[in-house]
């Protein structure tokens, strides 16, 4: 049987270098260790880039819900290192596809699922998706050191 692990934003901090305002997750859930999981994050329309992505009309950054998925998958791959100590390095993005734009009062879902690891390099299918529906997909790759 596999084992499921579920992490609040407290525990995530544990295994990210990641602090307000710059850390997208608000938890994680379906853990499977160095495999898959979700992260989760609720857009409140309070986040500071609202003032200029765009006034009158915000828009959640698509750079950063790049920046979120990939933040899902580090905390998938220092989780399986058992490390809490991590520098997490983002190394390349491919296939980026934006499907539908992030509003205030959106609750996001990151589904990331590893493809590939190879020693510290572990490359990540990701999928965003607000309200049930795809917003985001990319395949990111990045690598993954302890200071342990």
């Amino acid at each position: 049987m596999t084992e499921v692990t579920n992490l609040n934003q407290a525990e995530i901090k544990e295994y990210l270098p990641h602090r307000d305002p710059f850390l997208f997750l608000d938890s994680m859930t379906d853990i499977v260790k160095g495999e898959s999981g979700i992260g989760h994050y609720q857009v409140t329309g309070d986040e500071d880039f609202f003032r200029g992505h765009f006034p009158g009309n915000p828009v959640f950054p698509g750079v950063i819900l790049v920046e979120a998925m990939a933040q899902a998958a580090g905390v998938i791959g220092c989780h399986y290192r058992e490390s809490k100590d991590n520098l997490i390095y983002f190394m390349a993005i491919d296939g980026v596809k934006f499907r539908r734009p992030v509003k205030p009062g959106d609750k996001l879902e990151f589904h990331v699922k590893r493809l590939t690891m190879r020693s510290k390099v572990w490359k990540f299918e990701g999928k965003t998706y607000a309200n049930g529906e795809l917003a985001t997909e990319a395949t990111l790759t990045a690598m993954i050191q302890s200071n342990d």
